[in-house]
């Protein structure tokens, strides 16, 4: 499903893609397009993408073509969702300890979309860290 959504092929689109964006969430898959934990991802974010369109922009990266921002932005999973709004990284809360990023492939189109909703809602208050509308803390509830 990758080929359903625009690829970034350098650090610079990522870094104009961040940028010029204004309105909406940039939500980037940063992974490979081969990794079945990324096709998963993909066939969520592209079957998404038509219903987020107003208020979020879906990206995707391949981490060993642009090696740019892995230790930046700590990318050794196989598949890592990040949210940034008006040039800034929108952390949420998962309940997982880590905040920075979604780190595996989700199953469920709705929830997706409603932990991008509460993103945008969030970062357009101006907060940096927003609240999964789900608890994601046992491991295998997901």
């Amino acid at each position: 499903m990758s080929y359903l959504l625009p690829h970034l092929r350098t650090g610079y689109a990522v870094d104009q893609a961040i940028l010029s964006e204004e309105d909406r969430v940039v939500v980037i898959r940063f992974g490979h397009d081969w990794d079945p934990v990324c096709m998963q991802m993909d066939e969520i974010l592209a079957g998404t993408a038509e219903q987020m369109k107003n208020f979020a922009v879906t990206y995707l990266v391949d981490i060993s073509q642009v090696p740019d921002f892995n230790t930046m932005y700590e990318l050794y999973d196989p598949c890592t969702i990040m949210f940034f709004f008006r040039n800034k990284h929108i952390m949420i809360d998962l309940g997982t300890g880590n905040n920075n990023k979604i780190n595996w492939a989700m199953n469920n189109k709705q929830e997706f979309i409603d932990i991008v909703e509460t993103v945008y809602r969030g970062a357009r208050k101006g907060r940096g860290l927003v609240v999964s509308p789900k608890d994601y803390s046992t491991k295998y509830r997901y």
